[in-house]
């Protein structure tokens, strides 16, 4: 294919998602922190003359392999249903042929939000090519329908708010779905010594967050939005922003160990025995704190703050990467979706 135009995307994952759980329909009203990082989601999009046939897409996913051809008037949910569904979201223009390419280094299934950043960056960058100009908080709108209304699954808000925003974001849900994203600003001290300090930690093997979150509804009742879980979970949240802000690493990696103490007794699942390794082995190297991130369950990663001593942190990398798990470089991400 000939391209006659190409168009670029990247949108920032998601770690430390403190808070998590409140951001979700049964909560009804949440507090959330979360941290924007690289690795991406990479979309480039190559637009060619039409080549007067139905299957006008074609849809290469690096990270997979594979490669597809739609037919952008009659999408069908069948075979990648959530990419399928984020094309499905944008009125495609009739005159145009595409080849579209996504990739991430991010481990599919991380718990670290790709899904939603997949979205994101997919909805920015065909929204450029049509007369609809999207703001970010509508990218992120539909981001968040393609899982819940289109393809039927759970999901909360914060993910597509932080891949679209960027940033370190605090997130007040007053209703569900509607919240408000107030950046945090931070000294650049604080952000140079928080992104030295964290670690990701991926344990080997992708999570269902749709499933884990239809469990822990079942446990919760109907009352989800006054349990004590979740409670405690808005209040870890507003205090993990105060601490931040302040700088004190000691006391935001407490709020980390908190929160994921809450996603243990919410479910004893979601804080799996690779989770409870890697949180025993930072221990041993004096992690400040470790957050399971996502919904947890068996796959996934951990976020990890160390205590600044970054030969110890090198240490702790090789050592945690020896037994089996996979130490994933992350940088902070203050811009979120770029489309150029």
């Amino acid at each position: 294919m000939k391209a006659k135009k190409i168009i670029n995307a990247i949108a920032p994952t998601r770690i430390c998602d403190v808070g998590g759980w409140t951001d979700t329909w049964f909560a009804k009203q949440g507090c959330i922190l979360n941290i924007a990082v690289f690795p991406y989601v990479e979309v480039q999009i190559k637009i060619s003359q039409d080549r007067d046939t139905n299957e006008r897409l074609v849809v290469n996913l690096e990270n997979y392999g594979d490669s597809f051809n739609l037919n952008p008037n009659k999408i069908k949910y069948e075979k990648y249903p959530l990419i399928e569904a984020a094309i499905d979201s944008i009125n495609f223009p009739k005159d145009i042929c595409c080849e579209i390419n996504i990739f991430s280094l991010m481990p599919p299934g991380a718990s670290t939000g790709t899904s939603g950043a997949i979205s994101v960056a997919l909805i920015g960058a065909l929204n450029s090519l049509t007369k609809d100009h999207l703001s970010v908080s509508e990218v992120a709108r539909l981001a968040h329908e393609v899982e819940t209304v289109k393809l039927k699954k759970q999901s909360g808000i914060q993910d597509q708010l932080c891949s679209a925003f960027g940033g370190i974001n605090y997130i007040e849900m007053r209703e569900y779905p509607y919240a408000s994203v107030s950046p945090l600003r931070l000294s650049n001290n604080i952000l140079w010594e928080l992104e030295r300090r964290l670690m990701l930690v991926y344990i080997g093997s992708p999570h269902d967050s749709s499933a884990i979150h239809k469990i822990v509804i079942d446990k919760l009742g109907n009352d989800a939005e006054n349990s004590p879980y979740m409670t405690a979970l808005r209040n870890i949240a507003r205090n993990a922003k105060e601490k931040l802000c302040n700088g004190d690493f000691i006391e935001f990696g407490e709020c980390l160990n908190q929160n994921t103490q809450v996603q243990r007794e919410m479910y004893p699942a979601l804080v799996c025995d690779k989770f409870e390794n890697i949180i025993e082995i930072s221990s041993a190297f004096n992690a400040l704190g470790c957050k399971v991130n996502g919904a947890g369950g068996d796959g996934g990663t951990v976020t990890v703050l160390t205590d600044g001593d970054m030969n110890k942190k090198r240490i702790l990398a090789e050592k945690l990467n020896k037994t089996g798990y996979k130490v994933i470089p992350v940088y902070l991400d203050n811009q979120g979706l770029r489309v150029w």
